[in-house]
């Protein structure tokens, strides 16, 4: 999942990129509503995680402007303010959850991982292609019940192509998911990324088709 922190304690912020990073989530992070909004306008995210108390315009105002717009992107609200009040503003105005700093990451993640099944309609962590299984909670990965291991990078690859079959996704697209704003990156190393990953899954039902001059297609093969 891709995720956009909006944030103006560096320390807090600094700490959760790192967290996220480490559990295989790409997370930009930014300090502000008007620097959010153009995030948002460059690029697609999965989920937001807000604070209220912000610099300039408040977390309030870009919750409600997105869902005037009828953007419908989950956002968590993560912030200092624990008054009743504020949480039932917060969930009437469009929040999806509210959580109350300081916060363990191991549970921001879990709330940010259902989040994410509830838009997708889905009860569990659990992603099943023919023999491969993928458990996102403890990035578990088995074909033919036996356990693969996987670098980051390929894990996120795998997901990503997982949340995606039978659609095709361009090398943008998929950089899109992989890297942060300031994350380098060049097309050979998602195809590096991607060779590894397919020898990796050789045994498994996923395939990876590479479609000449439009992208990559993940299907699963009988």
């Amino acid at each position: 999942m891709r995720i956009l922190l909006i944030e103006d304690n560096e320390a807090l912020a600094d700490a959760t990129q790192e967290y996220f990073r480490q559990i295989g989530h790409p997370l930009d992070w930014t300090i502000s509503v008007e620097q959010a909004q153009k995030n948002l306008s460059w690029d697609d995210f999965d989920l937001l995680i807000l604070d209220i108390n912000l610099p300039g315009r408040s977390g309030y105002q870009l919750l409600q402007s997105l869902r005037h717009k009828g953007n419908t992107i989950p956002v968590l609200i993560l912030t200092a303010r624990a008054e009743i009040d504020d949480r039932v503003s917060a969930l009437d105005l469009g929040a999806d959850d509210y959580m109350v700093k300081p916060v363990d990451f191991r549970e921001l993640a879990a709330r940010c991982r259902a989040l994410l099944r509830r838009e997708r309609g889905e009860a569990s962590n659990i992603m099943i292609c023919g023999n491969l299984i993928l458990n996102l909670a403890t990035h578990q990965i088995t074909v033919n019940h036996e356990p693969v291991e996987l670098r980051l990078r390929e894990l996120q690859l795998l997901e990503l192509f997982l949340k995606n079959l039978d659609r095709v996704l361009t090398k943008e697209e998929i950089a899109n998911r992989l890297y942060t704003f300031d994350e380098a990156y060049t097309p050979n190393a998602i195809e590096q990324t991607l060779t590894r990953l397919r020898k990796k899954l050789s045994d498994s039902s996923l395939r990876i088709k590479t479609i000449r001059g439009l992208g990559y297609l993940g299907h699963i093969h009988d």
